[in-house]
């Protein structure tokens, strides 16, 4: 019966479980983190909160989430990708509807913290499925239609959340948390009731794989069992120098995030509704980036690929800040659009081909951090910058410049020398 459903129906059930990591990202990027931007202003003047109490909210969603991105990475390959999805799931959904009900910065704050905890210990693991599903040359490209996700719920979010807002005047806001985490229970519902940590479940063998869709075998299935070692994760030198990879696209890509509309706006003279408008056009292609650099870095390798979509964001993030006109800031958003994804996704594919399969959501959490180290100092040195120099365009070309040495970075990494490391 298991094979059944691999094979005579012709679908290798590895490709229902990324449609299903896709959703999670769906619910725990799109809607948990990428909405928050939208419902704040309105949060903010129902409540009557300082632009100091909403950054620090923003903070709160941000420690809560890289706790659980690192710790929720070795939970899953403990306890399992699916039981670990479906409560972090649980738990977004459940603080978001509450922080509808919120009266005082204390309260929502709590929320936002409990909030971020759900979403790393969802999005992690749900990166690293294509590495347990997927056979070395094919995980790229699973991985990014999982990171597919973060954009398809950006832009649903970006079309719901307004309409909501106008619809029910200054209490929006909270209806939006209510619909939002109500949406993100119902996925809870669904990923659970079809998503799988590992194809041995389904008596199957990764896509990809010499096997292809026939039954795993058992020596295999016992080998992959019984590799449950956490310490193998931080005694790989790859990873240590993945991670130093990965902290430069931290570090860079959140200064353009951040300060992309306060540019358009303060510095170039732009309209809310323009920059929205740019902004919508970066979420609705980023949908495609990580399926189109997943599978670049399955053709060119992990290496080459990342250092493409570095070259391409420090592009991206010089031409933001050197051609101010409409035609520099919409080609600008089309790059960053088209490649906004590219390194969590190769870096999610990379951690499975260092330490195999069964640890790969365990790799993707260790790296995580050095990724969040990086993200929680771009914004500062960038806002110094800006301060200093009384423009947005030095932090964005500084941006660039680190993006590049990730460019260099990149060409350093060694591949693996199998398959599955353990």
């Amino acid at each position: 019966m298991k094979r059944a459903l691999g094979r005579s129906s012709g679908i290798h059930y590895g490709w229902i479980v990324m449609a299903m990591g896709m959703l999670t990202t769906i619910g725990a990027h799109g809607f948990g983190r990428m909405a928050y931007t939208l419902i704040l202003p309105s949060m903010k003047d129902s409540l009557h909160f300082t632009y100091a109490q909403l950054g620090l909210l923003g903070t709160g969603n941000f420690i809560g989430y890289l706790s659980l991105a690192i710790i929720g990475g070795f939970l899953a390959a403990k306890f399992g990708t699916r039981i670990v999805i479906t409560l972090a799931l649980i738990l977004m959904g459940t603080t978001m509807i509450i922080t509808g009900l919120a009266q005082s910065f204390g309260f929502a704050f709590v929320m936002r913290l409990l909030t971020g905890f759900g979403n790393g210990a969802a999005y992690v693991p749900a990166m690293a499925l294509g590495s347990s599903w997927f056979a070395m040359k094919r995980r790229g490209f699973a991985t990014g239609i999982v990171s597919a996700g973060i954009g398809m719920g950006t832009l649903i979010a970006g079309l719901i959340v307004p309409h909501i807002l106008k619809s029910y005047g200054s209490d929006g806001w909270r209806f939006s948390w209510y619909y939002l985490g109500g949406a993100v229970i119902v996925i809870s519902g669904i990923v659970c009731t079809f998503i799988r940590s590992q194809p041995d479940e389904k008596g199957l063998s990764p896509i990809g794989s010499e096997e292809g869709n026939s039954a795993l075998k058992p020596k295999a299935k016992e080998r992959r069992a019984t590799a449950l070692q956490w310490e193998l994760v931080y005694r790989v030198k790859g990873v240590w120098y993945l991670g130093f990879v990965y902290f430069m696209y931290g570090f860079s890509y959140i200064i353009y995030m951040t300060f992309f509309a306060a540019y358009l706006i303060k510095e170039m003279g732009l309209s809310q509704s323009q920059a929205g408008g740019l902004w919508a056009l970066v979420g609705g292609l980023s949908i495609f980036c990580g399926v189109i650099w997943g599978g670049i870095s399955d053709l060119l390798g992990r290496k080459y690929g990342s250092a493409l979509a570095y070259l391409t964001l420090a592009v991206a993030y010089a031409i933001f800040a050197m051609i101010k006109s409409s035609i520099g800031f919409y080609f600008s958003a089309v790059i960053f659009g088209l490649t906004a994804w590219s390194i969590p996704t190769i870096m999610a594919a990379a951690a499975g081909d260092y330490v195999g399969s069964r640890l790969a959501p365990a790799g993707l959490g260790f790296i995580t951090l050095f990724f969040g180290i990086g993200q929680a100092l771009g914004p500062a040195l960038g806002g110094y910058l800006a301060d200093a120099t009384h423009s947005f365009a030095v932090p964005f070309l500084f941006a660039g410049g680190v993006s590049l040495l990730g460019t260099v970075s990149s060409l350093c990494l060694k591949s693996p020398k199998k398959d599955e490391s353990f």
